[in-house]
């Protein structure tokens, strides 16, 4: 009996042994994923992205294309609001789409590779890799990273949580988390493929917006102009409203909402018409930002971007890039003064 016993505890200490030889380091997981880094040449992702705003949510699907070094194809869309936007980048530049308007940006930017990307698989790699004080945990399925972000308003979603899959160490699941670790955007992959192919022109930017135009309801009627005025609900100490105007311009209506104090700035809004003839890109200066709902240009001084068919921008001089950004998330809000 005294035998069996001995050979059962001699037994179970090979299986943990074992087991423990077995395990990765998060050291061994960094070293494998800056190898599949350098290995990385093309891939093909499909995932679904949510994003929790105060007690209401959205949910976009999204499609990522990557072709080594610079070719990038990320279409966003909303299915409940048919509305999509597509980031794209070629030799020509980095491009921001908006099919359903037949509008489209171009900007002189080094996306993505000067923000932390939720979606995009090398820039998680290098949050990875970058922050020597990762957390490190592990499950039967998943390694995962809790890792400091690159965002420009890294005050508001300072923490990410990466989920990677241990077979392959492609991506499951990304949680990019308030200064309270509460998830506010919530990126689920469905499928990704590497090494993928591409043809000659899926990078090509009005090849993309002709495609994507495919099947989209005719567009508005340029005498529907009539639009929700926004408020933001982000508060700035000592700034209040102190002037709402209504301008009457060609085919709609621009309204400009002023407010003083020492973080003062002006908010404008217009409804904006589908352009029959596919233009030249409108050329913006500053950098792509990930408003949540929609994506934006930000500068030095002013912030601006489309959502539900209407512009928006803020000016300012006494606004920081991150304040440009929390003013503008909380438009997208509950129309409120």
């Amino acid at each position: 009996m005294r035998k069996k016993i001995l050979l059962l505890i001699t037994g179970l200490m090979v299986v943990f042994i074992l087991a423990a030889c077995g395990s990765k380091s998060q050291g061994d997981v960094v070293k494998e994923l800056k190898s599949k880094q350098e290995d990385l040449t093309s891939y093909k992702v499909n995932a679904k992205m949510t994003l929790k705003m105060g007690t209401d949510s959205q949910s976009y699907n999204v499609e990522i294309w990557h072709k080594d070094p610079t070719f990038y194809r990320v279409n966003l869309k909303n299915a409940e609001k048919d509305q999509s936007q597509m980031i794209l980048r070629n030799n020509q530049g980095v491009f921001v789409l908006t099919p359903a308007l037949n509008k489209s940006f171009r900007f002189q930017s080094d996306w993505p590779q000067n923000s932390s990307q939720a979606y995009l698989y090398e820039s998680l790699i290098k949050d990875i890799v970058m922050d020597k004080d990762a957390k490190f945990s592990t499950t039967k399925d998943y390694y995962i990273f809790e890792t400091k972000t690159r965002y420009q308003n890294n005050s508001m979603l300072p923490f990410q949580e990466i989920k990677l899959n241990k077979n392959d160490l492609s991506p499951a699941v990304v949680k990019v988390m308030d200064p309270d670790r509460n998830a506010l955007v919530t990126v689920e992959f469905s499928k990704v493929k590497f090494k993928a192919s591409f043809k000659k022109d899926d990078f090509d930017m009005k090849k993309n917006m002709t495609r994507a135009q495919v099947g989209l309801p005719a567009m508005a009627d340029a005498k529907d102009n009539a639009f929700t005025v926004k408020y933001p609900t982000f508060e700035l100490k000592g700034t209040k409203l102190i002037g709402e105007k209504e301008v009457k311009i060609e085919d709609g209506k621009r309204v400009i909402l002023t407010y003083d104090g020492k973080k003062s700035f002006t908010l404008i809004q217009e409804k904006v018409t589908a352009k029959t003839v596919l233009a030249t890109p409108t050329y913006l200066e500053g950098d792509i930002v990930d408003l949540g709902v929609t994506i934006g240009a930000v500068s030095d001084q002013s912030i601006s971007w489309s959502d539900g068919g209407v512009d928006y921008m803020i000016a300012s001089n006494n606004l920081t890039k991150e304040e440009l950004i929390e003013v503008a998330e909380s438009v997208q809000g509950d129309s409120v003064k």
